[in-house]
């Protein structure tokens, strides 16, 4: 952009008497790429609408003048488009974050929770089938003397 400035300072007094409606642009194309999941716009090209004018009673630097205007454009609008591309991954980024977050300041932490639960629970009920065993046995055995006398 500072480039594009510099050339046109050895013009700026001239400016004034340029017809600025010589040039507008008619059409951009985009097209869409993904990153990381999110569709952002792609800048295909620029067309643009030049009016005819007289290159012998118009001044020299006209020709310049419209160059200068298109470059000027072209970089407008990919300005833009940067912009926007610049937008639509940071929100993608804030979102990730956001679930990320989530998951390790929430879910997991109440996973971790309920699967020690789960492990305690399944302890207490290995632990009380152990003393079912051992209770029968002890039983057994009790009847088992208790018959032999």
């Amino acid at each position: 952009m500072e480039a594009l400035a510099s050339e046109y300072d050895y013009m700026a007094a001239l400016w004034g008497e340029f017809d600025q409606s010589l040039v507008r642009v008619a059409d951009v194309s985009l097209s869409e790429q993904k990153i990381a999941g999110v569709r952002i716009p792609v800048l295909e090209s620029v067309q643009f609408d030049e009016k005819e004018y007289d290159l012998f009673s118009s001044p020299v630097w006209y020709a310049d003048g419209v160059d200068l205007l298109k470059r000027l454009a072209k970089l407008g609008v990919e300005y833009e488009v940067y912009n926007r591309k610049m937008e639509l991954l940071d929100y993608a980024r804030r979102k990730t974050t956001q679930k990320v977050n989530l998951y390790e300041k929430v879910q997991i932490p109440g996973y971790e929770d309920a699967i020690r639960k789960i492990k305690r629970f399944m302890e207490d009920e290995e632990n009380l089938s152990k003393s079912a065993q051992k209770i029968v046995k002890t039983r057994q055995q009790q009847a088992a003397e208790g018959s032999k006398l």
